[in-house]
C-alpha cells in the first residue's frame, strides 16, 4: 500500500505540473519554473559551467575544511616544489602552499564579483529604468553621464578610480562598480522604452499612479530577467578587472591570495616554475568561462520573448 502511495505521488506532482490550465497563480508560477529548468538543462553548456561555478563557490565556502596547510605559513626550505603528497599543487616562491592559497582566494574573487553585482544592478537599473520612462532632460542628462563612462575602458577607468581612492579590497570593488554599471543602466533604459508603451503602463497611468511607482513596481520587474542576465555575463569581465587590479597592486594586498596577486607573484618564474602562475591562471579563467555560460542559458531561461 505504501509503495503505491509513493509511486503516485510523482504521478500526481508532474501532472500537477504540467497542468494545461492552472487553478492558481501558484501553480503557475511552478509551472513556469518547471519549464524554465528543463529549457536550461536542455543547454549543456549552461549546466555545466553552472555545476564549476557550484564547485567554486562550496570550495571557497569549505576552504577552513579542505585545506591542507596555513595560506601564511612560509617555509623556505620547501619553495618551489612541484605537487607532491603534501602539497598538492607545489609550492611558491615563499614555500607556500599553492592549492590552500587557491581555495581562499577563490573566497576574495567570489566576494569581489558577488559584491559589485550587488552594487551595480540596481544602480543600472534605477538610472536605466528613470531615464527611459521619465524621458526629456532627465534622460538626456542621465545617458550623457553614461556615454562619458562608456569612453573609456573599464579596466583603465577602474584603475583611475583605485589609484585615486587607493589600493585595497574594499577600494577595488568601489572601482569595479562605478566602471561596470553604465552598460546595465542602458540595458535597462532600452527595456523601458519598449516596455513603456505597453497597454497596461497606461491602465495604471490613468488610475492614477506616479511615475516612481509605475517604475519601481511595473517596469523594474520587466527588465530585471535581461538585467540579470546581463550583469551574470559582465561577471567574466568583473573577475578579469578585479584580477587585473590584483596583478598590479592596486587590488588585494599580499599576503592575501588573491589569483591575480598569487599570478603576480609567480609571473618572475613562469619559464622554470610554470605552475606557480599557471594554477591561479587557470582558476580565473574557468571561473569566468562557468559566468559566461551560465549566462548565455539564463539568457535562453529569463528571456519573455524566447520562443
Amino acid at each position: 500500500m505504501t509503495d503505491s502511495v509513493n509511486r503516485a505521488t510523482p504521478t500526481t506532482l508532474r501532472s500537477w505540473l504540467r497542468a494545461p490550465a492552472p487553478a492558481t497563480p501558484f501553480q503557475a508560477r511552478m509551472q513556469q519554473m518547471w519549464l524554465q529548468w528543463h529549457r536550461f538543462c536542455a543547454n549543456h553548456s549552461a549546466l555545466f559551467g553552472l555545476l564549476v561555478l557550484l564547485v567554486i563557490a562550496l570550495a571557497a565556502l569549505f576552504a577552513p575544511l579542505l585545506a591542507t596547510h596555513d595560506i601564511y605559513a612560509q617555509d623556505l626550505a620547501h619553495r618551489l616544489h612541484p605537487p607532491s603528497a603534501d602539497n598538492w599543487l607545489g609550492t611558491d616562491e615563499l614555500g607556500r602552499d599553492i592549492y590552500s592559497r587557491l581555495l581562499f582566494g577563490a573566497r576574495i574573487t567570489l566576494y569581489i564579483a558577488g559584491l559589485t553585482a550587488i552594487i551595480i544592478t540596481p544602480l543600472g537599473l534605477i538610472v536605466g529604468t528613470s531615464a527611459g520612462y521619465i524621458g526629456g532632460w532627465v534622460d538626456t542628462l542621465l545617458m550623457r553621464i553614461v556615454d562619458i563612462f562608456l569612453a573609456f575602458p573599464s579596466l583603465i577607468l577602474a584603475l583611475a578610480f583605485v589609484a585615486a581612492l587607493g589600493p585595497g579590497i574594499e577600494n577595488a570593488i568601489i572601482a569595479i562598480a562605478i566602471s561596470s554599471w553604465p552598460p546595465i543602466a542602458r540595458l535597462a533604459r532600452a527595456e523601458t522604452l519598449s516596455v513603456r508603451k505597453m497597454d497596461y503602463i497606461a491602465a495604471v497611468r490613468l488610475q492614477g499612479a506616479s511615475s516612481w511607482h509605475i517604475i519601481l513596481r511595473h517596469i523594474m520587474p520587466m527588465c530585471l530577467p535581461s538585467v540579470v542576465v546581463r550583469v551574470t555575463m559582465n561577471m567574466a569581465a568583473i573577475i578579469l578587472t578585479a584580477a587585473g587590479l590584483g596583478f598590479l597592486g592596486l587590488g588585494a594586498q599580499a599576503p592575501s591570495p588573491e589569483w591575480g596577486a598569487m599570478l603576480a607573484s609567480g609571473r618572475e618564474f613562469m619559464l622554470n616554475h610554470g605552475l606557480i602562475a599557471a594554477i591561479p591562471g587557470l582558476a580565473i579563467l574557468f571561473t569566468s568561462l562557468a559566468f559566461n555560460l551560465l549566462g548565455d542559458g539564463l539568457r535562453d531561461v529569463m528571456d519573455l520573448r524566447h520562443e
